[in-house]
């Protein structure tokens, strides 16, 4: 089959490299435009390659239709695309396309479906590849992969340990799906649909008078990025590497967001509930750190976030 990997960043490039290593025909490669100086990893694997390469900064031109029709395509595989593809392109290959997707569609529809199922406290989120439409991951399903979400586990550990090295074996197992002609074709339950938007620095705002449950989870739903932040003296103050201590008989004492110990290794601040320790920070106008070494400086026992 004639094969086109429309993506970007390491995934896409995770999937490019599996698919010529056992001796898949790839005639094209797309990729999101360049951002800054330095390549995207997709971008450099089609030219270590020597593929074709092409970029278009939008897929709702005719050029870019032309583009795909021109390669006489059997199918694209979508390995992380977050600009819109319109239907038409979608179809331009004569098998249509297989899209990525690292949540249990329909739950998690959106740029940030990794993140929402953490931060909600879910033990078990998973993949999907389906065959994408014109609505927002909203087209037929062909494949799901369940995972676990560990009680400390953050999105970093769930992408890069679970999602990612799953995916790419998802996305050979479609294809070869594809290619026998036994690819399902599974409609969405639309009455079982979520949606969210980005997790972004707004959504990660700590709110120590959550219980220490919903706090954990937002911190280690937003580790490494877009990062739990707090205030401290009117400056932001990002947590990572942190730990939940639950007070199962309510013998803990102190204010929510207040600083309950200071060691070499970190940091304990109380919650509702229990506590949170804090492992690494990155200051407002500091580096990233441990947050031993910085609590030295910066706190003391009572010192309380906000």
């Amino acid at each position: 089959m004639r094969l086109v990997v429309h993506g970007q960043q390491a995934f896409g490039a995770s999937v490019l490299d599996a698919l010529l290593k056992r001796g898949d025909n790839v005639v094209a490669v797309f990729c999101g435009p360049d951002k800054g100086p330095k390549p995207d990893p997709l971008k450099e694997a089609a030219q270590k390659a020597g593929l074709p390469l092409h970029q278009p900064k939008s897929y709702k031109t005719p050029e870019a239709l032309e583009q795909f029709k021109a390669l006489n395509a059997d199918l694209c595989l979508m390995a992380y695309v977050t600009l819109f593809v319109p239907s038409a392109v979608l179809n331009a290959p004569r098998l249509g396309s297989i899209q990525y997707h690292p949540s249990l569609l329909p739950l998690h529809r959106g740029p940030s479906s990794i993140n929402w199922p953490i931060v909600q406290g879910a033990t078990k989120t998973g993949l999907t590849i389906f065959w994408p439409d014109d609505g927002l991951d909203t087209g037929p399903v062909l494949m799901q992969k369940t995972v676990d979400i560990g009680p400390d586990d953050t999105i970093g550990k769930v992408y890069f340990d679970k999602l990612f090295p799953l995916g790419v074996e998802a996305m050979l197992e479609s294809l070869d799906l594809v290619k026998a002609g036994k690819a399902p074709r599974l409609v969405q339950d639309e009455t079982k649909a979520t949606y969210e938007s980005w997790c972004k620095p707004d959504n990660a705002r700590i709110d120590w008078f959550k219980t220490v449950h919903q706090t954990y989870d937002l911190i280690r739903g937003c580790d490494p990025a877009p990062a739990a932040w707090t205030v401290l003296d009117g400056k932001k103050v990002q947590l990572f590497d942190c730990r939940k201590i639950v007070d199962r008989r309510g013998t803990m004492r102190g204010n929510a967001g207040e600083v309950a110990e200071i060691d070499a290794d970190g940091f304990t601040v109380m919650g509702v509930g229990g506590a949170i320790r804090v492992g690494r920070v990155k200051p407002e106008d500091g580096a990233k750190q441990k947050a031993g070494d910085w609590a030295k400086i910066a706190l003391k026992p009572g010192t309380r976030f906000s």
